[in-house]
């Protein structure tokens, strides 16, 4: 592919680092050209210094041939306007936009663009290490995610079903892993829990 990555901060620079990795074409665009002393020094993309929000310092970036952009400057204001500017101008319709607040995720979800909030994912893993005796694991497709967690169920669980223990949150039931090692899917099957079990539960986190 050939991504335009806006914005050379660590998010940025971390992403183009890992699609020029993968063979990409990349460009990567910043104010300030300190910032692309920071990238990989194998790295083979373009470095265009200026503002992202100039349309000339975007063809520069070559913006008019692009598969796909990636705004990721702290500035969520500016990270919304680059990926208008890409979408409705320059007709890029793979346009996803880093931002900070999560209350602003309506805004871009109106304005039909797709972004990743990292505020929302951090808050969420912390919450998760915190209070919750579990490891989860997370699965993205696209700019959606799916998160996964393991529950061991608990002495008062004996005998329900993960259906049962699904009603008690919000997750769907993925998969019960016995104490003996076997494992059986939650599909339609009502299975009954006992000592050792754990349930896998699956949620849409974006």
């Amino acid at each position: 592919m050939n991504v335009l990555v806006v914005g050379s901060g660590r998010l940025g620079r971390y992403l183009a680092n890992m699609l020029d990795e993968e063979g990409h074409d990349v460009a990567i665009v910043d104010e300030n050209a300190d910032n692309f002393r920071h990238l990989n020094k194998d790295f083979s993309g373009i470095t265009v210094e200026g503002v992202p929000m100039d349309m000339e310092v975007l063809k520069t970036a070559g913006i008019e041939s692009c598969d796909g952009v990636a705004v990721a400057t702290p500035d969520d204001n500016l990270n919304i306007t680059v990926s208008q500017i890409a979408r409705e101008f320059f007709g890029v319709r793979n346009v996803v936009a880093r931002i900070s607040d999560p209350a602003r995720e309506q805004v871009f979800k109106k304005l039909g663009l797709k972004s990743i909030c990292h505020t929302k994912w951090a808050g969420e893993a912390m919450l998760n290490a915190l209070v919750r005796p579990w490891d989860d694991r997370h699965l993205t497709i696209e700019t959606s995610t799916i998160g996964f967690r393991s529950y061991l169920v608990e002495k008062r669980d004996w005998g329900d079903t993960p259906e049962d223990l699904a009603r008690r949150s919000r997750e769907v039931p993925f998969v019960v892993i016995h104490s003996d090692g076997s494992t059986e899917f939650c599909c339609s099957r009502k299975i009954p829990l006992a000592e050792g079990d754990k349930v896998i539960f699956s949620r849409i986190e974006d």
